[in-house]
């Protein structure tokens, strides 16, 4: 049996930078059919994005899928909220744990998975502060330093 690969659609790039990501969990999506055909076509962002517990019922907002070319009528509105498929569980453990101070639910990759679904992977996540990011900045340039260096000895 050949095993696909999930596909990409699109990345939140910024979100490590911004947030420490406490927690993932994959989440589907509520789509029409038009939205699904438009993801396949072109990707979407997903920066600008963040997602709400409701009525104990999740939710993705900000993210904006462009109409699909061949829809007409069976376009929906680009910028609407969509429903997140997840189990009462999840739901029930994120809403406690966003009612603390401090933790937000950031979309970190959106893709296919092996079965062609459009899956989310959201991230229980803190804020960072100026001096957080300023020392994880400054870690990335040791670590790429020394592996310049070891790429360099290894020459000779």
């Amino acid at each position: 049996m050949v095993r696909r690969e999930r596909k990409t659609i699109s990345k939140n790039r910024t979100a490590r930078h911004e947030y420490f990501i406490d927690e993932t969990f994959e989440a589907g999506l509520e789509l029409t059919g038009t939205e699904v055909r438009s993801l396949r076509e072109r990707a979407c962002q997903i920066t600008d994005t963040f997602c709400l517990i409701r009525n104990r019922e999740a939710w993705l907002v900000g993210v904006h899928i462009h109409p699909y070319v061949n829809g007409s009528v069976w376009n929906v509105d680009p910028e609407r909220r969509r429903k997140l498929l997840l189990h009462r569980k999840e739901i029930d453990y994120l809403d406690g744990k966003l009612r603390q101070r401090g933790y937000a639910l950031v979309p970190l990759e959106m893709y296919f998975d092996e079965n062609n679904r459009v899956k989310l992977r959201i991230g229980l996540a803190r804020g960072k502060k100026l001096y957080d990011k300023r020392a994880d900045m400054a870690k990335r340039d040791a670590e790429r330093e020394i592996q310049r260096a070891l790429k360099e000895r290894s020459r000779y």
